[in-house]
């Protein structure tokens, strides 16, 4: 199932007036250098000759935390003034932005509260706990934990973080874009994975700005594809969060969603959505054909291509948004394909 470029705005991205900017994704390049790690883009053997094009793999699996989360999270809080961090951190996640929220507050040394839901995976969790973050586990969605955040934020004082709906946030993440675009002159595709649309809608706004000829296509999951559901209906709209191996994709956009809902309604050009044995089968190319290890989000851009719902025309690079897969469900995927 997609959602075509027709059916979006038809004004170029130069027209547009936009939450976040070209100048907004430079000055967060400039901020967080030497905070995060500039990653790798590398060629895919596997996925080049099966496509017939040249095929890369952006590999924000190499970042300190194992996923991209890292650049929004530490542009946003460099960017709070001492007293607003002095007074302590606070954000809801499904895992691997609190994850990034709790690494750069302990680079930083101040205080962060993170906020999920019970369908965050054990191994997420633990890992935010041993970076000294306070974890709270609430409810059984984002919204749930979304809420708690909120009313940690009015009782004590806290500075909200947020996921993704913040400029500073996708800024950071834009600078992915930043990146392909120096490394890759010649591409004329990205894939990105789609959830609350911090990393999709800042990679668009650098392409769209440098490379407007340039596809971004969003890769989601059908379980739950909260930007898909938004867009379909023309503005943000409550859904059912459910499990789903791309954990990292659940929750919904925010019914008051400020920035990511206008950039990826505006500026990507497809959205494509994938049934979870096609992510089963991302994660085992990944492991067996790329010699990676992949969370289910990270192998999206792989799993639309071997499933065919990617028609790859020219050079494309794919964003491995991160690798943190619990380990005895990678080994469970693997096997699944054995028997």
């Amino acid at each position: 199932m997609t959602i075509m470029k027709s059916e979006f705005l038809s004004r170029s991205a130069e027209e547009k007036v936009l939450p976040v900017t070209l100048a907004d994704i430079k000055r967060a390049a400039a901020r967080i250098f030497g905070r995060v790690t500039r990653t790798p883009l590398i060629y895919s053997g596997s996925l080049s000759e099966r496509t017939g094009q040249p095929v890369h793999l952006k590999l924000e699996t190499r970042q300190p935390i194992g996923a991209f989360k890292l650049r929004g999270a530490m542009n946003a809080i460099l960017s709070l003034d001492d007293a607003a961090r002095k007074r302590g951190l606070v954000t809801a996640s499904t895992g691997n932005h609190g994850r990034a929220v709790a690494y750069a507050a302990r680079e930083l040394g101040v205080p962060a509260t993170i906020c999920m839901s019970s369908l965050v995976p054990v191994n997420k969790v633990e890992a935010i706990r041993a970076l000294g973050a306070e974890i709270r586990i609430i409810g059984i969605s984002q919204d749930d934990a979304q809420v708690e955040a909120e009313r940690l934020t009015e009782s004590r004082g806290l500075t909200p973080i947020p996921p993704f709906d913040d400029a500073d946030v996708v800024a950071g993440q834009g600078t992915i874009g930043l990146e392909i675009v120096e490394d890759l002159p010649d591409f004329a595709t990205v894939l990105v994975p789609l959830s609350g649309g911090g990393l999709a809608g800042g990679v668009a706004v650098a392409i769209k700005a440098l490379k407007p000829q340039a596809r971004v296509i969003g890769i989601s999951m059908e379980r739950g594809a909260a930007m898909h559901a938004a867009i379909a209906a023309g503005k943000p709209v409550a859904i059912r969060e459910e499990e789903t191996l791309a954990d990292s994709l659940g929750g919904g956009i925010g019914l008051s969603n400020h920035v990511t809902f206008t950039l990826c309604r505006d500026l990507l050009d497809d959205i494509v959505l994938l049934t979870e044995d096609e992510i089963a089968e991302g994660i085992r190319h990944a492991a067996r054909q790329e010699d990676m290890t992949v969370e289910g989000a990270g192998a999206v851009g792989i799993a639309a291509i071997l499933a065919n719902k990617i028609a790859v025309s020219g050079p494309a690079a794919l964003i491995i948004s991160g690798g943190n897969i619990d380990p005895a469900l990678h080994q469970r995927i693997l096997a699944e394909a054995a028997t």
